[in-house]
């Protein structure tokens, strides 16, 4: 049965539930006990609700910014806020993003690049790009005029990033055929264009107007990272989706820096 047939045959709520619950399941750490059961194709219709499960990850980690803004310097709050986003992640862009520079970095051909990205291990590209996401992503958090303006603006950075996600996906092909990045299946325009829509809501919601150039200016990032993946790898690997994911997050918090100054 195709998850087509599957889904038609449950009302639209249980749908939208069982996609975010698998959602949640597979881009945080946080647990989900009644997390319905994967089927082959799945995880390409819950992306539509990626925006809605970054905006859970986005709110704890913008509670303990507002909390600590009250007691410590900004830059210690905002250190302490992605501390606790990448604790309910398990690291799972960041690991992307930095085998993704281990594999811009490499030197050789398109080949040699996946087979770089593939190593567990990370070079010093690797390690250069989270100590920048980190120390990037900090320092724009620190910026903000309130603690409740930084808790908004981690759940509209975590909100929109994974709704690129599946737009990056739509336009890119698979850069092999095995896989993290393949085997999750590729999302229908419809989901894509659901996703970007729920994160622009979500991001509009956290940041109101400050929220409509930091949107734009995340998705030249995406576009910038789509022509390089095409060009380096031919496609799009799960560490690819990891990386965009941080180059738009990072690309938002910093535009709305430049709002706040």
């Amino acid at each position: 049965m195709s998850v087509n047939e599957s889904s038609s045959s449950v009302p639209l709520w249980r749908s939208l539930i069982d996609d975010l619950l698998l959602a949640v399941s597979f881009l945080t750490r946080l647990p989900v006990p009644f997390c319905p059961a994967y089927v082959e194709g799945g995880l390409a219709r819950a992306m539509r609700l990626f925006p809605l499960a970054g905006a859970v990850v986005g709110a704890l980690g913008g509670a303990v910014f507002l909390a600590a803004h009250m007691v410590l310097p900004p830059l210690g709050a905002a250190l302490l806020a992605l501390l606790v986003a990448i604790v309910l992640t398990g690291a799972l862009h960041e690991d992307g993003l930095a085998d993704t520079a281990d594999g811009l970095g490499a030197r050789g051909g398109r080949e040699k690049r996946l087979e770089v990205m593939r190593d567990s291990r990370s070079g010093a590209y690797g390690v250069l790009a989270l100590l920048f996401s980190l120390g990037l992503r900090a320092a724009a958090l620190a910026a903000a005029p309130s603690g409740l303006a930084g808790l908004g603006a981690m759940v509209a950075a975590a909100a929109f990033s994974r709704a690129c996600v599946p737009a990056l996906m739509q336009v890119l092909p698979p850069a092999r055929a095995d896989g993290l990045g393949a085997g999750a299946g590729t999302p229908h325009a419809g989901i894509a264009a659901s996703a970007l829509v729920l994160g622009c809501v979500l991001a509009a919601l956290g940041c109101g107007m400050d929220a409509a150039p930091a949107v734009l200016v995340s998705l030249v990032v995406v576009i910038g990272l789509v022509w390089l993946a095409r060009r380096q790898f031919g496609g799009y690997t799960g560490d690819i989706l990891g990386a965009c994911q941080q180059l738009a997050e990072i690309a938002f918090l910093l535009t709305l820096a430049g709002t706040w100054t």
